[in-house]
């Protein structure tokens, strides 16, 4: 008697799977979203306070550069794209790292 019947426990667990996945997901793109739209405002932030220094001028166009990179991955993210927006918040945050080491 192993057969399986359309009222086994098992189909009630399927369907919950699918309700945690949207879930995560949509957690997801809210964090990529913010995530990039905090960063995006702190790198134009700091390119106007070194913009206003005297700093080299590579120094303001990297920070400025990273938030431009961070503000496409908030973009991505309130897309789904949350895989692509990560990496490019990396790539912003380094972009903008490599601005502070050049002062």
């Amino acid at each position: 008697m192993s057969a399986r019947t359309d009222s086994d426990p098992q189909d009630d667990l399927d369907g919950s799977d699918e309700e945690y996945a949207y879930e995560d997901a949509r957690r997801a793109r809210w964090t990529a979203t913010a995530t990039g739209t905090l960063l995006t405002l702190a790198g134009l932030a700091a390119s106007l306070m070194r913009l206003s220094g005297t700093a080299p001028a590579l120094v303001p166009a990297a920070y400025a550069l990273g938030a431009a990179v961070c503000a496409l991955a908030a973009l991505l993210g309130s897309r789904g794209r949350t895989r692509r927006a990560l990496w490019l918040l990396i790539a912003g945050v380094m972009v903008m790292a490599l601005g502070d080491q050049a002062d």
